[in-house]
């Protein structure tokens, strides 16, 4: 019997869920460090804020071999009122900002944890170079305005755009299609 060996095989590429695991939590606060400390200068020493008392953390882990490697992009999402929800620190590994799906993935996670927690509106505070991808995403601005130095939109997500995430710690995986070797 002559088995025929496939042309294509479909592979985990990213997980994105909540983090829960303390090698999650602690591979999101080095890339938000290297991101808005290192790379932007944003803050000096940290980039931890009273926000990060009540949040909660959502990553992107990239997969080797189909298990799980290493933190490559992170956002937070906190809810200041009840309803009222907010992400900031969105932040992807830069060797992995031109793989184009774990920053958008990242927001989609985001917006539906905070629906399956009772979101009625969700906003962001997004640097301008990334009003285009939120637009995209179907989110609207609202208006401009400077934080710790740097301009910004702020801009509310369009609820009806996104799904609620069923399980925020399971997370879900982004697949690609690659040839047989």
């Amino acid at each position: 019997m002559l088995i025929e060996k496939p042309k294509f095989y479909i592979c985990p590429e990213f997980i994105i869920r909540q983090a829960y695991r303390p090698w999650e939590v602690a591979g999101s606060n080095q890339l938000r460090h290297d991101t808005f400390v290192n790379e932007q200068g944003i803050f000096d020493g940290n980039d931890r804020d009273e926000i990060d008392r009540d949040m909660i953390t959502i990553v992107a882990v990239s997969t080797l071999a189909a298990e799980e490697d290493e933190v490559v992009g992170t956002v937070r999402i906190h809810q200041p009122e009840l309803g009222v929800w907010w992400g900031s620190r969105l932040s992807v590994a830069p060797k992995y900002r031109r793989v184009g799906k774990i920053g958008p993935e990242l927001i989609r996670f985001a917006v539906g944890t905070a629906i399956k927690h009772g979101c009625n509106l969700f906003l962001a505070h997004v640097q301008l170079r990334n009003v285009p991808l939120f637009k995209k995403l179907n989110w609207k601005q609202l208006e401009s305005l400077k934080i710790h130095g740097k301009n910004h939109m702020k801009m509310e997500a369009n609820l009806s755009a996104f799904d609620s995430v069923s399980d925020p710690k399971r997370g879900w995986i982004t697949l690609s299609k690659r040839k047989a070797a």
